[in-house]
């Protein structure tokens, strides 16, 4: 259908693209984080690969490497050991990604300093013609080319950091443009000494904590310094200085204007960069070949040609040294390793640019395109404005993908697209009525998470949906999958997705069956509730039998997903479930905040209920429940335990319900006593009588027990090695080993 375009029309198409060039250039924090989201996109689409002909390789202070030589740190003659051994192998140049700010507690000197002084005098002779562990250091350093890292601060107590280069600078002075600091953490005095470089190994990530720039030059005052990586690449070439060409030097364009550096010289190699002396890195993958564990450098197992005139990083993988960083490919990656990749995408000489232009050019397409789509719109349906809206975004994904994949550059698809979505969904849907629009939304919100008749309710009232809550009696339900990790590893992403829709759409049909609200969705675990907003009485009753229909499930649900693993040739784990249940009062409302919010529930209640789901993995139990609910629940249940939680000063008893056991009533009959009296003894420090009931119990057959048992088995041991105080009432706390 035509529509007539009036001047409602025109002032509209207007307001929608002058405000998204207002937009545009005041770049607010959310264009920023979509337009890094699509840069990184391109990475993970099209990652660099690893060349094992670069010249560069990690010597990693991993996880196997501490367990055999020795929690870090290491003695300084270790690590000196490890850099005689990289130097003999051949290695061009060995760059440290540690700090020795520290003397080396190991060393005699330092072990004669913390004894007494009778002591003392009685042990220095025996030690004073030791050297010290730092002198050995040193020694080693100062007969190899060496870099040593430092880290610029601007802390009060941040000292000089000595320069073993000269920096040349060409054109306009480039140095309001690049990161200070007022000094930096540096080594010992005799190991700075002793180095052939010293960089910085500062990095600055961007807002969302990725590394994704890495700064070539800082300055303390007016001092530049030089960054680990491009000292290393100075040691490496021999080089002594570094050419900086800033704007208006020979060679480069600035119309008169001072616009901070365009390049830096590193010896042989003349790097590209921004106004402040950053480069965009390309990242790749992490391989296990650009690495070589400390250990075997140590032991001699390592092979020469791995490091033989390759320029060498010591760091550490190692979780526990806390040295890890977000790249857009990995969530958590060892700094030295990227370093190494740092080093690699310079070596290599690859360009990845944001140009100057590009905020202009997109600018420029956003308008050209809006008057042509303003023109366009009025004269097609709903439907073929749609299909033109996104074609035209496809355009703009492509062009710019095929930027990145053949020039290297980062042109942003997300501003563009944005612009588009909005000029068309307000073209075409301005003379829809608000309160359609609400109804839809309304239906969007609620209709995954409540039955329909809660969703009708809401439309019919749509203030319901203003801020606020109430405090209610509800039962809580958290649903967690079991070794969630090690199954999702078994997966691609597309199997991954699959699992989790196949696994929560029928558990959540089963809680909507039951009367239940959803709450939310984390990852693979569901959070529910009931008695809200709908009034309902027997919410407990219909808490447990959810679960117990959820359980139930779990039966058809895993043939199927070992059919699946058979027929996909990968192994099938089979998928357990546990099911915690809790109830009491609670607030529960629309809560948020006055654009977004969430029909929710809060309070005390609602964590011990997610805490009571935790216990169920340690008991090894598909459904624990809460005394609350297990009085109110109308089911036989069986009793578990009783259990102090953090933040609670009230102990909490906790049960199971006998229906998910999957036993027979005559064994069910039989257990009962027999599993009270275990319980009896435990409490009463009795532990013969606990161990023998533990074992009446299991005679029964009562498998899905048999976890259970086995943990209070184990707590009995633990008792019976080291009693508890007097005045112990058996209550288990959760934090508990």
């Amino acid at each position: 259908m035509v529509v007539r375009a009036g001047w409602a029309y025109v002032v509209l198409v207007g307001v929608v693209l002058i405000g998204a060039t207002v937009v545009r250039i005041a770049d607010p924090f959310f264009l920023q984080a979509l337009r890094l989201i699509a840069f990184d996109t391109y990475q993970r689409l099209e990652p660099q690969t690893y060349d094992a002909d670069i010249p560069v390789r990690v010597v990693d202070i991993d996880e196997e490497s501490l367990a055999r030589v020795g929690q870090w740190p290491w003695p300084r003659t270790t690590v000196a050991e490890l850099l005689e051994r990289l130097v003999a192998g051949g290695a061009a140049t060995v760059a440290f990604d540690v700090l020795f700010a520290e003397p080396d507690q190991t060393s005699p000197e330092q072990l004669v300093a913390r004894l007494s002084t009778e002591e003392a005098e009685l042990i220095e002779p025996l030690f004073a013609e030791l050297p010290s562990h730092d002198a050995v250091f040193a020694d080693m350093i100062g007969r190899t080319p060496t870099v040593l890292a430092t880290v610029l601060t601007n802390d009060g107590r941040s000292a000089p950091v000595p320069v073993k280069a000269g920096f040349a600078v060409a054109g306009d002075d480039p140095r309001p443009f690049i990161p200070m600091f007022a000094g930096g953490t540096n080594n010992l005095p005799e190991l700075q000494a002793a180095a052939t470089g010293i960089g910085a190994i500062n990095w600055i990530p961007d807002r969302d904590q990725v590394v994704r720039r890495l700064p070539l030059v800082y300055r303390q005052g007016e001092e530049l310094v030089p960054t680990f990586v491009t000292e290393t690449l100075r040691v490496a070439q021999g080089a002594s200085t570094y050419i900086l060409k800033a704007s208006n030097a020979s060679g480069e364009t600035a119309f008169g204007e001072s616009t901070g550096l365009n390049h830096i010289k590193v010896g042989a190699l003349e790097i590209p960069t921004n106004a402040d002396g950053a480069l965009l890195l390309q990242f790749r993958p992490s391989n296990p070949s650009a690495f070589i564990p400390a250990w075997s450098v140590l032991s001699g197992e390592f092979d020469p040609n791995d490091v033989a005139g390759r320029i060498i990083l010591v760091g550490s993988s190692a979780a526990g040294l806390n040295d890890l960083r977000a790249t857009p490919l990995d969530a958590s990656l060892p700094g030295v390793e990227v370093q190494a990749q740092a080093l690699e995408h310079l070596l290599s000489q690859r360009s990845l640019t944001r140009p100057s232009y590009a905020i202009v050019l997109e600018l420029l397409f956003v308008l050209a395109v809006g008057i042509a789509l303003a023109v366009v719109l009025p004269r097609i349906s709903a439907g073929a404005s749609a299909v033109l809206g996104g074609t035209v975004i496809l355009v703009v994904v492509i062009g710019a993908w095929l930027a990145y994949q053949h020039a290297g550059l980062l042109l942003d698809p997300t501003y563009p697209a944005i612009a588009v979505i909005a000029l068309v969904g307000s073209s075409t849907l301005y003379i829809y009525r608000r309160v359609e629009q609400q109804r839809g939304e309304v239906r969007r919100a609620f209709g995954h998470y409540v039955s329909p008749a809660v969703v009708d309710e809401l439309i019919a009232d749509p203030d319901r949906l203003e801020l606020g809550g109430e405090v209610r009696d509800l039962t809580l339900l958290f649903c967690d999958v079991r070794n969630f990790t090690s199954i999702s590893e078994t997966m691609t992403p597309h199997e991954l997705t699959q699992f989790i829709n196949d696994l929560l759409s029928p558990l959540s049909e089963i809680i909507l069956k039951h009367r239940g609200t959803i709450d939310k969705y984390m990852g693979d675990a569901i959070m529910a509730f009931w008695n809200a907003p709908l009034d309902d009485p027997d919410h407990a009753r219909h808490a447990a039998l959810a679960a117990l229909d959820m359980a139930a499930a779990m039966d058809g649900l895993n043939e199927v997903w070992r059919r699946q693993a058979e027929e996909a040739g990968r192994p099938y784990r089979p998928v357990a479930i546990g099911i915690g249940l809790n109830s009491g009062h609670c607030c529960v409302g629309n809560l948020g905040s006055t654009i977004r919010f969430d029909y929710s529930a809060i309070g005390d209640d609602v964590n011990l209920a997610s805490r009571v789901e935790g216990m169920s993995k340690q008991y090894g139990l598909t459904v624990v429940l809460g005394e609350s609910t297990a009085a109110d629940s109308g089911e036989p249940v069986l009793e578990l335990d009783v259990i102090r939680v953090k933040g609670r000063a009230q102990p909490s008893r906790l049960f199971t319900l006998q229906a998910a056991l999957e036993a027979s009533p005559e064994q069910l009959a039989k257990l009962a006593p027999k599993h009270d009296a275990m319980l009896t003894a435990y409490r009463a420090k009795d532990w013969d009588g606990a161990d023998a009931a533990i074992a009446a119990c299991r005679a029964i057959g009562v498998t899905a027990l048999d976890a259970y048992y086995d943990l209070f088995a184990s707590r009995v041991a633990v008792w019976r090695e080291t009693p508890p105080q007097a005045d112990w009432d058996g209550v288990f706390t959760a934090t508990e080993k």
